[in-house]
């Protein structure tokens, strides 16, 4: 069971479910990108009214994480986000992320990789910035640009990136066996969505600081991208860490459902608040 759009419990399927990543061969292409699986409502009014009662249960979820990271337990999550520029990482962290408290959030957005990162093995940043217990962590791109982006621009040659697949389920499963759970979400949206977006960019002066020529120059390896994007959502989605594919052309469909996949995976870490201490117990306030 699981709170539906307006708040109310509802039966399953949950939207974990949903979106979940079908077993077999990926075809992004193939994908619809426009669809709405979950929500009942009539759209962008409805769904700013499911986020106002979903926000409140993420934040008493995520406050319950943290309290129990800072009472001795050591799980945590880990939230990744993958798409194609525009499709959304920023907002998704903003309208979803921004619901919960920001001391239990540690976000880091990957950009190109440093001099000294590019000494390291690839992982090596990535696990700089995993969350400790009790927090949720965000990753703004991820390992996956180490099997996509030097892919699709051949940074690396393809016997260096083809092994990396294997390497990167060995790691994630490490991770989720320590205590972290997963949640790795694919934003997707058409090549004409993108399209909009990047123009909007431009009518709207509000946004200029948003418009990169190199965005425009990315669309020419459309194509590319979705196959290599393919190929990694195929060869890394485990029962440790699966893929979540979201429909993402409507934004206030994008977040709304990884609001509720947050929830439905807190929901599953069966979070409890802490013990408090015993009577006449000595104990240090915050800030003391």
């Amino acid at each position: 069971m699981h709170s539906d759009e307006s708040g109310h419990t509802a039966i399953s399927p949950r939207v974990s479910d949903l979106l979940r990543l079908r077993t077999g061969p990926v075809d992004l292409g193939a994908i619809a990108t426009h669809v709405t699986p979950g929500f009942t409502g009539s759209g962008k009014t409805d769904a700013k009214t499911a986020m106002c009662h979903l926000g409140p249960r993420l934040a008493d979820l995520q406050e319950q994480l943290y309290a129990e990271g800072r009472s001795g337990g050591r799980r945590s999550l880990l939230l990744v986000l993958q798409g194609m520029d525009t499709a959304g990482k920023e907002g998704t962290v903003n309208h979803v992320v921004g619901l919960v408290y920001p001391m239990g959030v540690l976000y880091h957005a990957f950009k190109r990789p440093t001099v000294e990162e590019r000494e390291h093995h690839f992982l090596w940043r990535f696990k700089q910035r995993l969350p400790p217990p009790g927090i949720i962590g965000v990753f703004d791109c991820s390992h996956y640009e180490d099997v996509v982006v030097v892919r699709v621009h051949e940074l690396v040659p393809a016997e260096v990136w083809s092994c990396r697949y294997g390497v990167i389920n060995r790691f994630e499963g490490k991770l989720a066996a320590s205590g972290t759970r997963i949640v790795k979400c694919f934003l997707h949206i058409s090549k004409e969505e993108q399209k909009r977006r990047l123009l909007s960019r431009l009518d709207d002066p509000t946004k200029h600081w948003k418009y990169n020529p190199a965005d425009v120059d990315e669309r020419a390896y459309w194509d590319d991208y979705q196959q290599a994007y393919s190929d990694a959502l195929e060869k890394c989605d485990t029962e440790a860490a699966p893929w979540h594919v979201v429909p993402a052309d409507h934004k206030w469909y994008r977040n709304w459902a990884i609001t509720m996949i947050l929830i439905e995976q807190l929901e599953e870490m069966a979070l409890t608040w802490p013990h408090g201490p015993e009577p006449g117990e000595c104990t240090r306030g915050v800030g003391s």
